[in-house]
């Protein structure tokens, strides 16, 4: 039932509505708790001081030495035998093509493989198959310009499959990595290897860096786990780093811009480790001796107009080339050799680019004719 004496109050008069206050209520807003506020006095502090310092993403780990064992040592170049590489390209923006890949008497190239590129503003794909169907790919795709996730595969016949996860992020000042190969969660148990690395800023030129690897087997009882150590010295026409990794190595290599057409990069690596001493007689192992051995390698870099010379030369008596000579804007030739005068072997390779175009415009592009818009480039010949 409905009390008679009470009169409803119109919504719009406010000033008839009695509003009950709870005892002891505190009509101030409660204070901070001084912990968290001394926690985010130290983070103001220190995001004003990096920026402050107006410090530049160091890059990442990967590519630590990429100027030395990438660019100018001939890791990524060197073949043997004879190989022909033929690729077309379909489409500019975004980009797609193809290439058919042929070689002889090589042990590490496979005699035929097909492979597949496309790229576009976010995601880049590569795949790879060869006449034996073992196929290699990865797929990357970028959220936003500093977050970008990788996926790599490998299946080969009558070997393990592969599959790699790998995450990035790069900040203002630091990049942070985080990648695990084979990993699985099988048996309410993590197996594969996880790595976290992190490469920091400390001023405009100088980084530091650290790796973090853990590993478990699905036949091992007990985990392992490593940690390397990394820098890396940006002077702008010559650039230091260094790594001390956890297996035991000390590696240091030296970058430097020595005219605007040649570079010059030297690589040092030390390797401590043991081996076991056996008793002459019994042929039982009665101790451990330490083992120290080193090696140094030089090399240099030569851009011509139309050909790119690349020469190096180690401690263990090993002398490589290798040079690329553009002969028409879609043809070239490759050459590369390999002298190793302590063990008196030699080795040479042989090869053929061919470069091809989808169509008349993409093929105006690849010589240099015209623009991605399709408008001559100012200095190009005119093409009728």
């Amino acid at each position: 039932m409905s009390d008679s004496n009470s009169t409803p109050v119109p919504l719009t008069d406010m000033t008839k509505l009695s509003i009950p206050t709870l005892p002891n209520a505190v009509s101030e807003p409660p204070k901070s708790n001084p912990f968290f506020q001394y926690l985010n006095d130290v983070y103001t502090t220190i995001s004003e001081h990096r920026s402050n310092l107006n410090l530049e993403n160091p890059g990442t780990i990967e590519n630590l030495n990429k100027e030395v064992s990438r660019d100018v040592f001939l890791n990524q170049y060197f073949f043997t035998g004879l190989k022909a590489d033929l690729s077309k390209v379909f489409s500019m923006s975004p980009a797609f093509q193809t290439s058919h890949s042929l070689s002889m008497g090589s042990q590490v190239l496979p005699p035929y493989a097909f492979g597949a590129v496309y790229f576009g503003d976010k995601i880049f794909m590569q795949g790879n198959i060869d006449n034996d169907l073992s196929f290699s790919g990865r797929a990357n795709y970028g959220w936003d310009k500093n977050n970008v996730s990788k996926l790599t595969l490998q299946l080969v016949n009558n070997q393990p499959a592969m599959v790699q996860l790998e995450q990035d992020y790069q900040s203002s000042d630091f990049s942070v990595n985080f990648k695990t190969l084979n990993p699985s969660i099988l048996n309410n148990e993590f197996t594969g290897v996880a790595v976290a690395s992190l490469l920091q800023s400390l001023t405009r030129k100088l980084s530091v860096g650290i790796e973090t690897t853990y590993s478990k087997q699905p036949n091992s009882p007990v985990p392992e786990s490593a940690i390397s150590y990394y820098t890396r010295y940006n002077n702008g026409n010559w650039i230091f780093s260094s790594q001390l990794l956890a297996q035991g190595a000390l590696v240091a290599s030296f970058w430097r811009k020595v005219s605007e057409r040649v570079e010059a990069g030297i690589e040092t690596q030390i390797t401590a480790s043991v081996k076991p001493i056996t008793d002459n007689l019994m042929g039982t192992p009665i101790g451990f001796e330490p083992v120290i051995e080193g090696e140094t390698t030089l090399g240099a870099k030569y851009e011509y107009r139309q050909s790119v010379f690349r020469g190096q030369i180690d401690s263990k008596g090993k002398v490589g080339v290798f040079m690329e000579k553009r002969v028409l804007p879609t043809v070239s030739i490759l050459f590369s050799g390999e002298i190793d005068h302590f063990k008196q072997n030699s080795r040479l390779g042989v090869g053929l680019q061919f470069e091809s175009a989808g169509d008349e415009k993409i093929m105006m592009m690849q010589q240099g004719l015209v623009d991605a818009n399709g408008n001559p480039v100012p200095g190009a010949p005119q093409v009728n």
